[in-house]
């Protein structure tokens, strides 16, 4: 009797209420429930009555609404949990036939894949959601990758403080760097000048004058580092510039201590215009040999898009020798702007300096710009490319190609007959 008690009131609260707020009864709605129960239990009391009278029928039909709406969403559930099954086979067999299927797939992915309207749309749709997962496993692979080098460098840097803390490594680099600021000290009194000339800030913008600074700062560096090193000068250069600002974010408070020169007068002022020669990639006079008694001048420009003439119309003006490496003579060029960087610049003349070997030097240009070093002289050379042009119009082939075979044994094979 219990049981059917709270039966009851279950049914009055989810069919009554919504009835009796539709037709007006809030306030005589707890008597009518009283009534109910009471009427329920056999025990009715007059003085309980509810002050309007229910109608059965609407209260039925309300009741039947209800129950109604009950039934549907459990019988809709089933459906939609079975379709949704029926779904997962289905990719389940596709996936077994080997079509790009994705391996995890919410409901609601599962639910737009149902409402496609046709198969051919079920599969871009699946071939989509695979190449995203895809996608999402390679940039995990690749972050995992990323943490694991993150933790190996970390490691390796601990290694390396490790032993820079060592009292022998701190010994050996102080003495070093004692004995590099010894070279360079006597460089600024015997050693021969070398002038960077810092007149081309106008000429470049921000990020190419930064690109300048570092350069000259690699090239200061491997200068000092140097068994003869040059006495390098700063022509040219201002206070607060932004050359100077560039220096001082690179060397900080080491920039006070550099053993070079830093004036603001041009070099045609400090030294006779006899010595003076303008290093330039835009020159008509080729340079044959190193000279020592001779003052070089580098333009302390990074140009990136390569303005032709800027160097050597200033030289010009000033009346100054000018001069470009002998790339063509030794190298045999492929591609790209025969300009060179200022530590490259650096390096070939330290070794022209201390070895006069051009192939030496010339090691320093970067193996993407040419193919190999020339081996025979410029007017063999020429006769080769003669050959070339003979060998491609057909006359004489195969005299040609014994000749040149012989000329660059290595270049050219000749086909075995």
């Amino acid at each position: 009797m219990h049981s059917a008690n709270m039966l009851l009131r279950r049914i009055v609260r989810s069919s009554v209420l919504p009835f009796a707020t539709q037709h007006g009864m809030k306030k005589d709605l707890f008597p009518l429930r009283r009534t109910l129960s009471l009427s329920l239990c056999l025990k009715q009391d007059k003085s309980c009555e509810p002050s309007e009278k229910l109608d059965l029928d609407e209260w039925k039909k309300v009741m039947k609404s209800g129950l109604q709406e009950e039934v549907s969403e459990m019988v809709s559930e089933p459906k939609e949990l079975s379709s949704l099954a029926a779904a997962r086979e289905t990719l389940e067999m596709w996936r077994l036939a080997g079509r790009a299927v994705p391996e995890n797939m919410s409901e609601e992915q599962l639910k737009t894949f149902m409402e496609c309207p046709s198969k051919s749309a079920k599969k871009k749709y699946l071939k989509y959601l695979h190449l995203k997962e895809l996608h999402k496993k390679n940039d995990k692979r690749k972050m995992d990758e990323r943490r694991e080098r993150r933790l190996e460098a970390q490691d390796q840097d601990s290694k390396t403080e490790e032993t820079k803390k060592s009292p022998f490594v701190c010994l050996w680099s102080r003495t070093m760097d004692k004995a590099y600021n010894w070279r360079a000290a006597q460089s600024m009194i015997f050693g021969q000048p070398l002038v960077f000339d810092m007149s081309y800030e106008k000429d470049m913008s921000v990020r190419e004058v930064s690109n300048t600074v570092r350069q000259i700062v690699m090239s200061e560096s491997s200068n000092r580092r140097s068994v003869d090193p040059f006495h390098i000068h700063f022509c040219n250069f201002k206070d607060d510039s932004l050359y100077h600002r560039e220096f001082i974010k690179n060397y900080r408070e080491a920039w006070d201590k550099l053993l070079i020169t830093v004036t603001d007068q041009c070099y045609t002022e400090i030294f006779p215009k006899e010595k003076l020669i303008y290093l330039t990639a835009d020159s008509p006079k080729v340079m044959k040999a190193f000279d020592h008694d001779k003052i070089y001048i580098v333009g302390s420009m990074v140009d990136k898009s390569i303005k032709r003439g800027v160097s050597l119309a200033r030289a010009k003006r000033l009346g100054l020798e000018t001069a470009a490496l002998p790339l063509d003579k030794y190298l045999l060029w492929s591609t790209g702007a025969k300009n060179l960087t200022l530590d490259q610049m650096m390096h070939i003349l330290l070794t022209l300096k201390d070895t006069a070997d051009w192939k030496k030097a010339l090691e320093f240009v970067p193996k993407r710009k040419y193919c190999d070093f020339v081996n025979k002289p410029v007017k063999e050379l020429k006769k080769t490319l003669d050959l070339i042009s003979t060998l491609k119009l057909g006359k004489g082939r195969e005299k040609v190609e014994k000749q040149f075979a012989k000329n660059y044994p290595k270049r050219y094979k000749l086909k075995q007959k």
